[in-house]
Parts: C-alpha cells; sequence; structure tokens
C-alpha cells in the first residue's frame, strides 16, 4: 500500500482511467428555529447562547420534528424530480465527535423523504448533462469546533479546544448523487455545474441563501477511478466540506491525478476522507473512512414517523417557482441572446441584476450592456461582485430612462454610474450635481456648430465636396466644447444641413 502524492498529468490519467463521482451537498436550511427544538437559528450570537436541552442532548430531553424543515425538504426534492415517501422516518447515526453533545446525529438512513430524482445540468458550451440523484434526506448538523494554539487551525498541534453548540441541531438537507459516470474528461467540470445549478435550484426555492463561503453548503467530492473498459467501480476517497465552486472543481481534478498516479505505479487506493487546501488546490488524508454499519444505525425512538399527505406534496407542488434551468431558457429565447451569451452572464453573476434592471423598467439589451460592460468592470477594479456594488438595479434603470429620453449620452451616463457609485446620490442627483444633461438647446447646439465650421475651414471645404466622413471631426470639435452634452448625432445633421450637404 502506497500513500504517494505523486501526480500525473490530467491527460495521461484520462487516457487511461474513466472517473466515477459521487457528490454529496449539504444545504443548510433557512429556518427560524432548529429542526428539533425551539432554539433560534440566528447566526453571530454569543457562543452557547441558543442552545436548550433538547440540542444539548441532556437525559429525558425530547426532540419535536420542525415543520418548515420537511417543507423545505420536500420542496427540494419536488425540485430534484424525486419521488416524495409516503411514509419514512428518521435514525440515529452513531459517532463520537466533540461537537456532537448527545454522541449521535439525528439524520434518515434507509428511509430518506426523497429518492430516485435527477438535476439536469448546463456545462459551459450549452451542453446538458443528467445528473441522477440517489436520495435527499433530513438530518441535523453538529457544533462548531475552535482550536486554539496551534498553526494551522487543526486540532493537531493545539493546546486546546473550544466548543460552540449553537449551530447544533440546525437543519440540513443532504443530497447524495447516484454514481455520474461518462462525464470523462469534463468530470470536474460536470461537478462543478452541478453544485452551481444545484445552489442556484436551492435559492430559487427559497429555502436557504446557499451562501458557500458561510458554510450554508458545502459538498463533499466522492472520487474513484476504472480502467478503460472495466465495470467495477474503483476505491473512492472522500473530500470533505468543498466550500467554494471552483474548489469543487479542483479537488475532483486534483484528486484524478492523485488516483491515477497511485494506480499507476501499482499502488492501491485507501478508502479515506481528505481535506481540500485552498491556497494549493491540492488534498491531504483525513481519516480512514467507516462504512455504513460502523455508524450502527437504528431507527429514532422518540421522533415519530414522517408521513406526508399526497394532498400537502401536490399543494408543495404547485407552489413551487419556475426553477432556474427553465427560466434561463425562457429568458435566454427572450432576450435573443446565445447560449454563450448566458454562461457569460452566469459567470459574471449578472443574471439577478439584469433581471431586476429590466423588472424595473430598462430594455433587456440595455439592462445586459450595462451590468457586463461599466457595471461589471467596475466590479472587477474593485474586487466586489456585482450584487456588492453600491448601486441598485432601479438605479440602473433609471440611468436606462435617462439615455432613451435624449437627456444623457453614453459617456454622460457612465459619468452618472460612477457618481452614484461613489456615493454621490441617485442618477437624479448625480446629473445635478455634476451638471451632465445633454445640451438640448437648439441655439446652443447650432452655435456651437457655427464656431466649429468657422474654426475648422479646410475640413468644411472637404465636407463640401462630399467627403461626408470628415464631418466626424467637427462633431469632436463640438462635443469637446460642449465638455461631451452633446447628441452626437443631432450634431452631425446640423453640420450637414449648415453645410448643405445631405447623409446620402
Amino acid at each position: 500500500m502506497t500513500t504517494t502524492t505523486d501526480l500525473v498529468s490530467y491527460e495521461d490519467a484520462l487516457a487511461s482511467y474513466d472517473p466515477v463521482m459521487g457528490l454529496e451537498v449539504h444545504v443548510e436550511l433557512g429556518t427560524k428555529t432548529k429542526m428539533f427544538c425551539g432554539c433560534s437559528t440566528e447566526l453571530g450570537q454569543d457562543a452557547n447562547t441558543q442552545t436548550c436541552p433538547v440540542c444539548l442532548g441532556l437525559p429525558g430531553a425530547l426532540p419535536v420534528v420542525n415543520a418548515t424543515g420537511v417543507e423545505s425538504a420536500i420542496k427540494i426534492g419536488l425540485a430534484l424530480n424525486c419521488e416524495i415517501a409516503e411514509w419514512c422516518r428518521f435514525a440515529r447515526k452513531n459517532y463520537f465527535y466533540p461537537d456532537m453533545p448527545k454522541n449521535f446525529q439525528t439524520s434518515q438512513y434507509d428511509e430518506p423523504i426523497a429518492f430516485n430524482g435527477y438535476l439536469d445540468v448546463q456545462l459551459e458550451d450549452g451542453e446538458t448533462f443528467r445528473v441522477e440523484i440517489e436520495r435527499a434526506h433530513m438530518e441535523e448538523d453538529t457544533g462548531k469546533s475552535t482550536h486554539v494554539g496551534g498553526a494551522t487551525g487543526r486540532i493537531h498541534g493545539a493546546s486546546h479546544s473550544l466548543l460552540d453548540y449553537n449551530r447544533a441541531g440546525i437543519p440540513l438537507i443532504e443530497i447524495v448523487t447516484k454514481p455520474v459516470e461518462g462525464a470523462g474528461v469534463r468530470a470536474p467540470e460536470v461537478a462543478k455545474a452541478y453544485v452551481r445549478e444545484l445552489r442556484e435550484l436551492i435559492k430559487a426555492l427559497g429555502v436557504s441563501e446557499a451562501r458557500m463561503e458561510m458554510g450554508q453548503m458545502r459538498c463533499d467530492v466522492n472520487l474513484s477511478l476504472r480502467p478503460h473498459g472495466t465495470e467495477k467501480f474503483g476505491t473512492r476517497s472522500e473530500t470533505k466540506n468543498v466550500n467554494s465552486l471552483r474548489s469543487v472543481e479542483r479537488a475532483a481534478r486534483f484528486e484524478i491525478q492523485r488516483h491515477a498516479a497511485v494506480l499507476s505505479s501499482g499502488g492501491t487506493i485507501i478508502q479515506e476522507t481528505r481535506h481540500f487546501h485552498e491556497d494549493t488546490g491540492s488534498t491531504t488524508s483525513g481519516r480512514v473512512k467507516e462504512e455504513a454499519e460502523d455508524y450502527r444505525y437504528f431507527p429514532e425512538p422518540d421522533l415519530v414517523p414522517v408521513a406526508p399527505s399526497r394532498e400537502w406534496v401536490e399543494e408543495i407542488r404547485a407552489a413551487l417557482p419556475e426553477l432556474p434551468l427553465a427560466r434561463r431558457t425562457r429568458l435566454l429565447a427572450e432576450w435573443g441572446i446565445s447560449a454563450t451569451d448566458m454562461q457569460a452572464i452566469l459567470n459574471a453573476g449578472a443574471l439577478e441584476p439584469i433581471v431586476a434592471t429590466i423588472d424595473a423598467g430598462a430594455d433587456a439589451a440595455s439592462a445586459r450592456k450595462w451590468w457586463m460592460g461599466e457595471l461589471a468592470r467596475s466590479a472587477n477594479e474593485s474586487g466586489k461582485s456585482l450584487d456588492e456594488l453600491s448601486i441598485t438595479p432601479a438605479q440602473v434603470a433609471r440611468v436606462t430612462e435617462l439615455v432613451s429620453k435624449g437627456d444623457l449620452n453614453d459617456k454622460l451616463a457612465r459619468q452618472v454610474i460612477e457618481g452614484v457609485l461613489a456615493g454621490e446620490g441617485t442618477p437624479d442627483e448625480v446629473v445635478d450635481k455634476r451638471g451632465l444633461k445633454v445640451v438640448s438647446d437648439e441655439g446652443a447646439l447650432t452655435t456651437a456648430v457655427e464656431e466649429a465650421i468657422a474654426g475648422n475651414p479646410g475640413i468644411a471645404d472637404k465636407i463640401r465636396g462630399g467627403k461626408v466622413a470628415a464631418a466626424g471631426a467637427l462633431v469632436g470639435a463640438v462635443m469637446k466644447a460642449t465638455r461631451g452634452q452633446a447628441d452626437a448625432a443631432r450634431v452631425k445633421e446640423l453640420i450637414l444641413e449648415k453645410l448643405g450637404v445631405s447623409e446620402g
């Protein structure tokens, strides 16, 4: 047996082996109270102030199921095209862990609330890949351990550990895929696309904010390799608690290369959990992975089974919102854009701002133009995401309205957006403070045009001689004189009128 961390190239790995993945995603539900007690789930409170005998596992305390948690689980199951169990129950998953005050986790084992579904995901080139869903089940989160005194923040080398049980009992839904086969060289991309699509679905359902950077959604990446032409799955590794889309892709890619190096050198893969390191994109060994029997599952005796009526399930189904893939397909057709354009919008995080700007009155083309252009540039320069910019979709819609009315041209509109982002007020306030309205007074424009012609007689003669393109130089002179606040198209019309030349 070998524990080498050598890697082979990604191309060489895929030349010899087929990757098989299993993705387990934990979603923290946005309920007001915990899964089995009435303690608050509010973030940021002092340690151990949101606990009670139930979530601390004190003797004699009896849990009660959170009905909103069950409803959220059903919503997720339906959105994932799952069957919803007519009858299911909770189980005790027994293992010792310092931040598990009961020494068991209340979960579901062989009787999940939702099972046998699928999620279609789109890759960056528009290809659709179907990921089969094994199950989605309800459970509770653990507490939080903080290891103090070490260099790495892990227990090894720490002088002591602090435990906060505020999070113990927070409702979770764990969504488990069936083995993901056939992705080949695109396996890491499929993993990333699946988690991204799942995150968008969860947010659309309104059951969680699904913010991966805050731990509200995290992914365990299971991966194994098998030689081309064989059916038997290889031994898997499980990279735990990966908390960004980019890291899901990097973890899958690294493990493919690591597994291939071990197998190609005649070694044996150890079934284990592994830690992902953001700084290097690598994984390191955690602990040998338990099998299900090691957890000694048995039915939870303190909770009654959950038996959602078919009528309730159908009411929930009827109230589901438009799901992300269907919505994107509709918007793509309505906006008349390509799949590549839509992917660029998604990659920029611009879809929701664009939709909100259209809802506020802008046309689709203008909304896309400003969010994917000037605002994307500002976000990139400031190191922020689009939704962190200090401008609202309604304000962007107002800028587009001012442009369409002729009060602003694009150059002035950029200055207005710059002022809003700088905290100078609303678009109208920035226009007033900076004096940015387009000069629409015909008399003032005519005077500026006459001055430009008088100051550039040579260019004026060329235009009279039929070289209409030379009018651009006079338009530029007028724009300079009006500080860019003239309507360039109207300026050109006036120049040609004054010189007695037609556009044609």
